[in-house]
């Protein structure tokens, strides 16, 4: 990577944050969709969860936490399908700037919105009771795990972005990774699940990161689950970062 491309990815990631900044509604949308979650399963369903001794804000919370991940993201392909369907990436490719500048400006303005929209869920899970003993370096491990897992989750979003027929199509992929938390310990124990739901649960990405963000928050060891939430994230992101450039390539060509 040179100069230019920091230089011509920042330029262009100027270009994407201001569209979010004249669509706020978009930012409002992601964050509404985890913050009725959290109202519904707290005042609705928290007192019919045994969670020992933890409050159910404090148990559920990671998992809302992913989720408002997985709604933001959407977005990120919808903003790289619309830019496809302009004709702004001819444009681009006319000019002397890095070709790749393009999907990383994409990619970093999905972190910087995911980032606005995680900060107002937890401000809103701590007007409902959300409580933490966390030091600093717990808090950063807790950054650390959501800004691979939102680094990896963009990257899968460039995917569809690139090459879905329609609006509708690009936005669809975020639907399975919304849900994904659902079937995890999110928001109950794994353990009340039924055998197979259960296999599947303990060993899917949503429920070791979920674990080890639950275990910092609580101040609790958090073993061998942090291994596996940053193998998972890592891998994830590996995996959809080639495929994702593949088809930028193959888009581009």
């Amino acid at each position: 990577m040179t100069a230019s491309f920091f230089g011509d990815t920042a330029v262009l990631t100027g270009r994407t944050l201001r569209h979010v900044t004249r669509s706020l509604d978009t930012v409002i949308t992601t964050v509404i969709t985890p913050v009725a979650m959290m109202l519904m399963f707290v005042y609705v369903f928290g007192g019919a969860i045994d969670t020992e001794s933890a409050s159910y804000v404090n148990y559920m919370l990671p998992g809302i936490l992913l989720i408002t991940i997985a709604s933001g993201v959407s977005y990120t392909a919808y903003r790289l399908f619309t830019d496809l369907q302009s004709g702004i990436f001819e444009r681009f490719q006319s000019l002397p700037i890095a070709r790749s500048g393009v999907l990383w400006a994409h990619v970093v303005t999905s972190l910087v919105a995911n980032l606005i929209s995680l900060v107002i869920v937890v401000g809103v899970a701590l007007l409902m009771g959300f409580r933490t003993g966390a030091g600093v370096p717990a808090w950063l491990a807790v950054a650390g795990i959501l800004f691979l897992f939102t680094l990896a989750l963009t990257w899968i979003a460039v995917i569809p972005g690139l090459s879905a027929a329609s609006v509708e199509g690009a936005g669809a992929f975020a639907y399975p990774l919304i849900f994904l938390p659902f079937i995890s310990s999110a928001f109950v124990p794994t353990q009340t699940m039924p055998g197979p739901v259960r296999r599947f649960a303990e060993h899917q990405p949503a429920t070791s990161i979920v674990d080890t963000i639950r275990d910092l928050f609580a101040q609790r060891p958090v073993g061998d689950d942090i291994w596996a939430a940053l193998a998972w994230c890592v891998g994830i992101l590996v995996v959809a970062y080639v495929l994702a450039m593949a088809a930028y390539r193959r888009k581009i060509a």
